[in-house]
């Protein structure tokens, strides 16, 4: 494998540090030397090898959380520019220099650039985002789903739970109880599911409360910051109709069995 020479440009990069949860923020500027086809991922990596200031001041290396630099996992999204993004997908080449590096605000800052997932992770299990089957015995190879569903079920799956449509969603913040655009859209795609549609009432109810869907002003932000190019709102459109009749079924009356 050829490794690209070093060209001699210098990147500059301005990161918004943060020493601990809950401490104050400040800001570093920093040069690192450019190859062509770099990403962010490889400018944080310079940072970790030699960990010194653009005024030449020794630091700490910045610490920032990356998998499978693949935009596969979503582990290391931050805020690019004033973008939401993946930081393994960024190339440096599309970006206008200075670089400016931040943490997502969605979520609280552990340090630097690493943040706390958890009000995601948190909504998804609100919602019930799995097949509820409890492995005890081969329950063999269930119903098939219509290529038609199966091709647009499909895109749903490919969220990776990396949180930049939540951190693009104006509605989403910390003072605010909106579960977020991406444990809807899971919502849609495991009511879809032959054998998670065995629970979709559970999951219709836990949306149609406090800090479900009534809470998304249809900005319409998360689709147009999604990676994955994912149709969330058309997924919010879809559990608007689904709530709607869950909403009447739950004042008439249904026999739980019967769709």
């Amino acid at each position: 494998m050829q490794i690209a020479a070093n060209t001699g440009r210098m990147v500059k990069v301005e990161i918004l540090r943060q020493d601990t949860k809950g401490g104050n923020s400040y800001w570093q500027k920093f040069q690192v030397p450019y190859r062509h086809g770099m990403n962010v991922i490889s400018i944080l990596m310079e940072i970790q090898k030699n960990p010194v200031t653009e005024n030449g001041e020794n630091t700490s290396p910045v610490a920032w959380d990356m998998n499978c630099l693949e935009e596969v996992c979503g582990a290391c999204s931050m805020v690019i520019n004033g973008r939401p993004r993946q930081s393994c997908s960024t190339l440096v080449d599309q970006l206008t220099e200075p670089i400016k590096l931040e943490p997502m605000k969605t979520f609280p800052v552990i340090r630097d650039l690493q943040v706390d997932r958890e009000r995601m992770f948190n909504a998804l299990k609100k919602v019930k985002a799995w097949v509820p089957i409890d492995g005890t015995y081969d329950l063999g190879e269930g119903p098939r789903m219509p290529e038609g569903k199966r091709q647009w079920a499909y895109e749903l799956s490919k969220c990776m739970t990396c949180g930049v449509c939540m951190e693009a969603c104006p509605n989403v913040s910390e003072k605010a109880s909106f579960i977020g655009p991406a444990p809807l859209s899971q919502v849609r795609l495991f009511n879809t599911h032959p054998t998670g549609a065995m629970i979709k009432d559970q999951r219709l109810n836990a949306i149609m409360g406090d800090g479900g869907l009534a809470n998304c002003g249809n900005s319409q932000n998360c689709v147009a910051a999604c990676p994955k190019g994912i149709p969330l709102t058309t997924s919010i459109a879809s559990l608007n109709r689904a709530t709607t009749v869950q909403m009447f079924r739950n004042f008439f009356g249904s026999d739980h069995f019967v769709d």
